[in-house]
Order: C-alpha cells, then sequence, then structure tokens
C-alpha cells in the first residue's frame, strides 16, 4: 500500500533524471499559465504529440485570456476541432470570461482561486499551480497513479475517488520547492517509461531500484481498475445532404451528447428502402439520388454509435426546412473554415471532399 512506501526517496531522482531527459515541448518554453492551461485540456484525450500543432494553431489564433475570452463559438469550435470534447474548450472560454471579469485578465495565483474556474479540476489546477507559480501541490492523473500504484504496490482501484485522494494525500507530503518540475517529470515517466500498455521499460526508470512492483516481477498487475461496464450500441444513419454546391448542416441540441454542436442530419436505428424514402418527404426533399457510403463506428466513454452513410444528391432543398435555426447550408469551404464537426461523423465527412 501506498502508505507504506516512502516516497521521499523518489524526489531526487525523480529530478535528476528530469533535467536529463524532459522533452522540449512548445509550452515548456515558458512559465504562462495560459500556455500550461491549454496544452493541459489538449492532452487529457490526446498523445502529447499528437497535440502540439493544435496547440501551435490554437495559440496564433487565441494568444492570450482575453482573446480566449472574447472569440465567438463557431470559431472557437473550429479550433478546437480534433482536440478531444468541445464542451472542454466551452468551459475555458467561460474560465477566460471570469478571469477578465473578476482577475484582470491575470490567471489567480493560488490552487484553491484556479481550481474554482469553470472546468478546471484538481488535476490541471495543481499542474498550472505548481509549474507557473511553484505552489507545492501535486498534479494526480492516470499516469501518475500508474506510477504510484506500480512502485507501492498498491491493488487499490485507481479508477474510485478514495484511492486518488489517498495518493494525492501521500504526495502532497513529499512535494519538493521544485514542485512544478517534479510534477512533470512524473507525467513523463508516466508516458514515456512507465507506460499503460505493454512491458514499462524499467531499465531506464529512476525509481528501478525501489519499485516494489518491479522487485517482484508484476509491473503489469498494476493498477487495478474495476472492469468497466459494457457500451451501449446505438444505430444511426447518417447523411451527407449535397445541394448543389452546399452542404446541408443540422445543429445539435443544447443538452446531451455533442450538445449544440453542427453535425449531418443523422437519425436513430437502421433505415430500410421505404423509410428512407418517407424521411426524404418528412424533410421535404423530393428529387434527388441517394447513394450508400458504407459504414463506420464511434466510440464514446458510455455509448458506441454504430453508423450507416448515405450521401443524398439534388439540386435544390425545401425553404421550410432552412428557415428553422438549426438547419444551415454552407459551401465546402465554409465547412473547411468556419464550421466544426465532430470526429464521430469523420466516416461520412470525409466524402465531402471526394474526387
Amino acid at each position: 500500500m501506498i502508505e507504506n512506501t516512502d516516497l521521499s526517496v523518489l524526489v531526487e531522482p525523480t529530478l535528476t533524471w528530469y533535467e536529463a531527459n524532459k522533452r522540449d515541448l512548445p509550452w515548456r518554453k515558458d512559465k504562462d499559465p495560459y500556455h500550461i492551461w491549454v496544452s493541459e485540456i489538449m492532452f487529457q484525450q490526446t498523445r502529447v504529440e499528437a497535440v502540439i500543432p493544435y496547440y501551435e494553431r490554437f495559440m496564433t489564433a487565441l494568444p492570450t485570456i482575453e482573446a480566449l475570452a472574447k472569440c465567438q463559438e463557431d470559431p472557437l469550435l473550429k479550433l478546437w476541432e480534433g482536440s478531444g470534447y468541445y464542451n472542454r474548450v466551452r468551459n475555458m472560454q467561460k474560465a477566460a470570461q471570469t478571469i477578465c471579469a473578476e482577475y484582470g485578465g491575470q490567471m489567480p495565483q493560488t490552487y484553491d482561486g484556479i481550481v474554482a474556474l469553470s472546468g478546471i479540476g484538481p488535476y490541471t489546477a495543481g499542474a498550472i499551480a505548481s509549474i507557473a507559480f511553484d505552489e507545492r501541490v501535486p498534479a494526480v492523473d492516470g499516469n501518475v497513479l500508474r506510477i504510484l500504484s506500480r512502485v507501492s504496490q498498491d491493488d487499490s482501484d485507481i479508477l474510485k475517488d478514495a484511492t486518488k485522494k489517498r495518493m494525492t494525500a501521500q504526495l502532497s507530503q513529499i512535494m519538493p520547492k521544485e514542485a512544478g518540475a517534479f510534477n512533470q517529470a512524473l507525467m513523463d515517466l508516466g508516458s514515456s517509461i512507465c507506460i499503460p500498455n505493454g512491458e514499462p521499460f524499467c531499465e531506464n526508470c529512476p525509481w528501478e531500484a525501489v519499485c516494489q512492483a518491479h522487485k517482484y516481477g508484476r509491473e503489469t498487475d498494476f493498477p487495478v481498475k474495476a472492469k468497466k461496464k459494457k457500451r451501449k450500441i446505438e444505430k444511426k444513419a447518417v447523411f451527407l445532404i449535397e445541394v448543389s454546391d452546399k452542404i446541408i448542416l443540422h445543429k445539435r441540441p443544447e443538452k446531451g451528447l455533442l450538445s449544440g454542436l453542427w453535425e449531418l442530419p443523422n437519425l436513430d436505428g437502421e433505415l430500410s428502402a421505404k423509410e428512407l424514402s418517407e424521411q426524404m418527404k418528412k424533410w421535404e426533399i423530393g428529387d434527388y439520388m441517394i447513394e450508400p457510403l458504407g459504414e463506420g463506428k464511434h466510440i464514446f466513454s458510455h455509448v458506441e454509435w454504430q453508423m450507416r452513410g448515405y450521401r443524398i444528391q439534388m439540386r435544390d432543398i425545401s425553404e421550410k426546412l432552412l428557415e428553422k435555426e438549426e438547419w444551415i447550408a454552407v459551401s465546402r469551404e465554409d465547412l473547411e473554415e468556419k464550421y466544426a464537426i465532430p470526429s464521430a461523423f469523420e466516416c461520412c465527412r470525409k466524402q465531402i471532399y471526394r474526387g
């Protein structure tokens, strides 16, 4: 158990290892809290290496907290396209607006002030507070939980809040004055040495001599995670509707999965030829050609969409349909430059630029 492990012996070798092996990343070139914040949110769902071009694009467009606070929603979501859940950047904007309204556009300089902002949890707040402001607080994510469970042979379920709180409390007791460097070292150890899938690279780890899982050859037994519930399967028919040189988009409801995002029109279930014809009538789509686009799937945390795509080509569309706020017709250029389409629809969206 982690309570029976002297974590203090890990500090010095960890800092030494980090100084020799730290990665050259764009957000590490300074201690700007905005840069740290954006990067941390981005790679919650994406590998660090894959984040770099998205981070640089985002920073070019929105170089300051004030710029983020003032950005219109559609351009903001387009900037975030490919970077994970869109609600994360919406929450970032809410936080940026709070920072501008209550802190003069400057990030709060304490963990407590940072964690109170919209969309910022304990891990991100710990990273910002320690790296930007040298506050001695840990930043505990899945990487850190994994390496702590291995070094101590702690078989507690790391998906439980109680386990995270215990490990955070133990780590808090040994945070050095170089808290930012220490937290970044743990992040790098977890992503490059003590990896989640496959055998870790123990021979390159500064904890090799004291790691209990390594001592007993049990590295891959940790961390312990309870089995996740089986995902719900949902069938969908997705439509790429082309009207002359325009593409028809539909806006999702403001609540629920992918809330408030533009999407390719879609329906639940598998549709027969008769049901497809009836649906075209409901949408007041008259003279059209239909072409199957094949199948695709997208996995969310709790549900899996299994989709069958269709291309609908037509010369014009009912003005009544486009009078509704949730329906628009956009050019391919505007779709590419202005509108963010969730990656869930990638199996059909890639067909837009075919040929």
